[in-house]
């Protein structure tokens, strides 16, 4: 009977779904966010799907506190540091030493009269992602990461402090969580840059696993999320994930609409193949349009990306070979037939995947 009324529940919401809703395409409609999300495979983290872990990109809870600063210039006295000048005025030491042309090791002199940079600063936190920094006080990360200059493998400090952009559509001190909630949207870009959780100073991150679905129901809960260490190098050699028909190519469609992959259609059910070595950087349903995801991080600024799987076989952190089964093929997110999106990102941008797979026969 559950499984009845759960299956007309379904029904009844994707009714509300617009049809040929392509991927890529911005802003999306209340009823589009109603939509049906990939429920969580239990055998991946050994319990019910009501108990799975929360989403990688909250970590820690984030509390709204930060400080507004005026510009200023600040003259360096004698034992001043570089952190210790930032710890003074509330700016951040990076941003101070981007406006004023320090290198590392950042030498500064008794006298030098630096430019400190206003605005509003959010001091980092042991355990919070740029996500959830973000939608704490209601703005784009991808501004956040523009603003402060972030670079892969963006990886926050504590004590770190981020300049957040200029003005916030609310007061985030008077916003209620589901005003957040609503000035808050997610894509790729901001879980590539912003889901690490924030280490301590000199910390290092984690090595991947070699955790494999095989022992994942002798799993015990998952807690927190850890830092994973980005892979080195890659050799930007990529496979096709699944063979099938395209559906959509890369690029514009038309009256302001963009695909930033392929679009491939194939059975429900069909197994996904990692298109080449890497570590998963995310795997979950939090990006309402593509349904179940996955990102592989392959180093060197490369990431590949896997949309509206039916089941994912794989979780955050797991070293992955190129051909690996990631998950399983279906029709989970604005999508009417079975099918995969594929991208490839190079430092952020997405690329052309045909330039970058073997020709087909």
């Amino acid at each position: 009977m559950r499984k009845i009324l759960f299956l007309i529940l379904v029904f009844a919401v994707s009714a509300c779904i617009p049809p040929g809703r392509d991927d890529g395409w911005p802003g999306r409609t209340a009823a589009e966010q109603a939509a049906p999300r990939l429920e969580t495979d239990a055998s991946i983290f050994g319990q019910s799907p009501e108990q799975a872990p929360p989403p990688t990109w909250t970590a820690q809870s984030v509390t709204p506190n930060a400080m507004t600063i005026a510009d200023s210039i600040y003259i360096v006295k004698p034992g001043d540091s570089l952190r210790g000048i930032a710890n003074k005025t509330g700016a951040s030491s990076q941003i101070i030493a981007e406006q004023n042309g320090l290198a590392a090791p950042y030498v500064i002199q008794p006298g030098q009269r630096l430019k400190i940079t206003g605005g509003r600063y959010h001091w980092v936190n042991g355990g919070e992602t740029g996500i959830a920094i973000a939608r704490a006080y209601g703005v784009p990360w991808r501004e956040v990461v523009a603003l402060n200059g972030l670079e892969e493998p963006f990886i926050l400090r504590v004590g770190q402090k981020l300049l957040l952009p200029v003005e916030a559509p609310v007061d985030p001190q008077t916003m209620s969580i589901e005003q957040r909630a609503a000035s808050f949207e997610l894509d790729i870009d901001d879980i590539v840059t912003g889901s690490q959780p924030a280490l301590a100073d000199k910390a290092a991150a984690e090595e991947p696993s070699e955790w494999r679905k095989a022992i994942a129901p002798k799993t015990p809960a998952l807690k927190t999320p850890a830092v994973i260490a980005v892979p080195a190098a890659f050799d930007s050699r990529f496979n096709w994930p699944v063979e099938g028909k395209l559906l959509s190519s890369f690029g514009s469609k038309g009256g302001g609409k963009v695909n930033d992959g392929l679009n491939i259609a194939v059975a429900k059910g069909t197994p996904i193949r990692a298109a080449a070595d890497g570590v998963v950087a995310y795997s979950g349903d939090e990006i309402y349009v593509f349904g179940g995801l996955i990102l592989l991080n392959h180093g060197d600024g490369w990431v590949t990306a896997y949309g509206h799987a039916d089941k994912l076989n794989v979780t955050r952190g797991q070293k992955i070979k190129a051909g690996d089964i990631i998950g399983l093929a279906g029709d989970s997110g604005y999508v009417q037939e079975p099918q995969l999106h594929f991208e490839i990102r190079k430092d952020r941008k997405p690329v052309n995947p045909v330039s970058h797979l073997p020709k087909r026969t």
